[in-house]
């Protein structure tokens, strides 16, 4: 993504309209205080479509989807960003509005879409704009105070109207094209997540995951979607021994883990991840990225052959 398409509080034309309005310059000036303002929204809305997914029991990962998310949990996943959102920057609850900011009623509004639809009693109010694309992986903030010849003439079945080119012209974006929290199962090759997601039990999908998709790190939703049961972990222990045999170590954020990672070169896991790695036996004396496991040398192969089985490590 090039600087041009990442923004973080826009100074083109809009900023003048801030300006001239005190409640809407004063609302991002309050964001402005935040260095890690655009972290906090993206890992927010990744937290509130996570949740209203519910991949864990349900095992759905597109909110995009025509099948995965009905109209109501839509509907709900604007009120799930409103209160996770709240939380991110402790807002106050609004007298009349989601929100009190600086001073100033702001209304939270959410589209999983490319529009936001305002009700009649948002009108001459400051809106949160917030929409986000899992398929691109970004997402955009930004603050418009509401005017009536900023809406498009049509209502929808709740008389609420979107708004028109002109007032998308005037939003003073907070984030635009913020980077969205990876979605890792939306995120994979398409013939690998239907290899993985075809298994007939959570044990045969989390051990497919992490034979197939190595060096990368991959989020604890991410296991817990896949696996589909109330104790993922017990699935990892268990894809451990099996894939251990063919020369993968399942590395986490405990014990050796993070010391493996470190000396083969890879992505360190955080806490509730998990990377798998193919590893191979090297001699004593081997340049580049190796690692010391139960008193052997093992460098990080990248290949789909299994390799000899692995002495134990302790996870």
């Amino acid at each position: 993504m090039s600087e041009s398409d990442h923004v973080l509080f826009n100074v083109s034309s809009p900023v003048v309209h801030a300006q001239s309005d005190v409640g809407v310059a004063e609302v991002l000036e309050w964001f402005r205080q935040y260095k890690d303002v655009e972290q906090r929204f993206g890992d927010g809305l990744r937290q509130s479509i996570d949740e209203v997914l519910d991949g864990q029991r349900t095992g759905r990962f597109d909110p995009h989807h025509k099948d995965q998310l009905d109209k109501t949990e839509k509907t709900y996943l604007g009120t799930k960003v409103e209160i996770v959102i709240r939380a991110k920057f402790e807002l106050p609850r609004g007298d009349h509005m989601d929100y009190k900011i600086a001073g100033h009623e702001v209304d939270a509004k959410w589209t999983i879409g490319s529009n936001w639809t305002i009700p009649r009693e948002a009108v001459g109010h400051i809106c949160l704009l917030m929409r986000a694309n899992d398929h691109t992986g970004t997402f955009d903030v930004g603050v418009l105070r509401i005017q009536p010849d900023w809406l498009n003439n049509g209502t929808n079945n709740d008389g609420k109207k979107t708004i028109n080119a002109q007032g998308r012209g005037k939003i003073v974006w907070i984030c635009k094209h913020g980077a969205l929290p990876q979605n890792f199962i939306l995120s994979l090759p398409p013939a690998a997540r239907e290899k993985i997601l075809a298994g007939k039990t959570g044990q045969r999908r989390v051990t497919d995951m992490f034979r197939l998709v190595r060096g990368v790190t991959i989020s604890r939703n991410a296991t817990q979607t896949v696996a589909q049961q109330l104790d993922p972990m017990k699935r990892v222990r268990d894809a451990r021994i099996t894939l251990s045999k063919e020369g993968i170590a399942i590395l986490g954020h405990q014990n050796e883990g993070p010391r493996i990672a470190a000396a083969l070169g890879l992505p360190i896991p955080a806490k509730g991840e998990l990377m798998s790695v193919r590893l191979v036996r090297v001699p004593e004396g081997t340049a580049g990225n190796v690692a010391e496991i139960g008193g052997e040398l093992f460098a990080a192969i990248d290949s789909d052959t299994p390799t000899a089985p692995l002495p134990t490590i302790s996870y």
